[in-house]
């Protein structure tokens, strides 16, 4: 009877270490990240964060003393290295690098040390190392660039307009040789728009949540060129639960859109802004530099993810009201 309930107990101890897994997160005080780590903090998980800076801290405040913090510039190798072998993590998410294709414009050299040297550095410490690890990279929509062809899927040809996607396509290429000549287990996702509570509210960094921080501030919104283009917006949820997906039964070497998969258009967009916050719409001409770079009309196929048995959930309606929400609150 002892053995039996001792049996009972490894078998217990085996199953809990297969579904509890160590996830290290790149750049986890940001906006993907904190939300990401919430949720698998949920289900049990270890979880260790990089970051860079303490500047962001208050989007973990709810779970800080749950989570192991690594200081550290994803630049310095040396000390990745350290931090990757002390934890030896079963799942990284490489979420950490700049983040706007107008300040990769500002300072290049920089954008290239952090998206293209910061991603190399992770994937040769662990081809080096022999770490048996699963790589999720966080990439953009922009690699696409103009799109030659709607809906966007994982075959559409790139074109990056900026730096900034050009730097992530870049990167998407190594983890697909890494994969293809090392044997890593690399997966690539690329989310559109996305939108939701815990966002930099600043025009170069999400355009998105910007306008509506600037409706729920009762300020007057602008929009080019008459708001007739459209984006695929996607909530913050649906991302994180689309990268869980991802992480469970994602396949080595592939790439998935998080998408919502429909077209919004700005000027509606503009009016729900009206409607929930009764602010006033303006639309402006749009300046040079953003015809120059800017992807225009863009929607994602997400029908790929979705054969994993995801989906995503959560309404443009109801995405803007939860929003508005967590401002009201914070």
């Amino acid at each position: 009877m002892i053995y039996y309930c001792e049996l009972k107990v490894s078998i217990f101890k085996k199953l809990f270490l297969l579904i509890c897994m160590k996830i290290l997160i790149s750049g986890g005080m940001g906006f993907l990240g904190s939300h990401l780590t919430e949720s698998l903090l949920s289900e049990n998980h270890k979880i260790i964060l990089i970051s860079k800076s303490l500047s962001k801290k208050n989007n973990i405040k709810l779970f800080k003393k749950r989570v192991i913090l690594e200081k550290i510039n994803i630049k310095n190798i040396i000390k990745m290295e350290k931090m990757i072998l002390k934890h030896k993590p079963d799942v990284i998410f490489h979420l950490a690098g700049q983040t706007s294709h107008s300040k990769s414009f500002e300072n290049p050299l920089d954008d290239v040390d952090s998206d293209i040297k910061g991603t190399m550095g992770i994937l040769e410490i662990l081809r080096k190392n022999n770490l048996s690890c699963k790589f999720i990279f966080g990439s953009t929509f922009v690699t696409i660039g103009k799109p030659e062809k709607l809906p966007v899927t994982e075959n559409s040809i790139c074109n990056p307009t900026s730096l900034y996607g050009a730097n992530k396509l870049l990167c998407e290429h190594y983890c697909k040789i890494y994969h293809n000549l090392y044997g890593l287990n690399t997966i690539i996702f690329r989310v559109t728009n996305a939108y939701g509570p815990k966002e930099q509210v600043i025009p170069s960094k999400n355009a998105i949540n910007f306008l509506i921080y600037t409706a729920y501030k009762k300020q007057k919104i602008s929009l080019y060129e008459h708001g007739k283009f459209f984006r695929d917006l996607i909530y913050i949820s649906d991302v994180i639960s689309g990268l869980k997906t991802i992480m469970k039964k994602g396949k080595p070497g592939e790439l998935y859109w998080i998408s919502s998969n429909k077209k919004i258009w700005f000027y509606k967009f503009g009016k729900l802004l009206q409607k929930f916050t009764h602010t006033k719409v303006e639309y402006v001409k749009s300046p040079s530099y953003t015809k120059k770079v800017d992807v225009g009309n863009f929607v994602a196929s997400n029908l790929k993810l979705k054969k994993l048995g995801w989906k995503p959930k959560i309404s443009i309606n109801d995405g803007i009201k939860l929003t508005l929400e967590f401002m009201k609150k914070n």
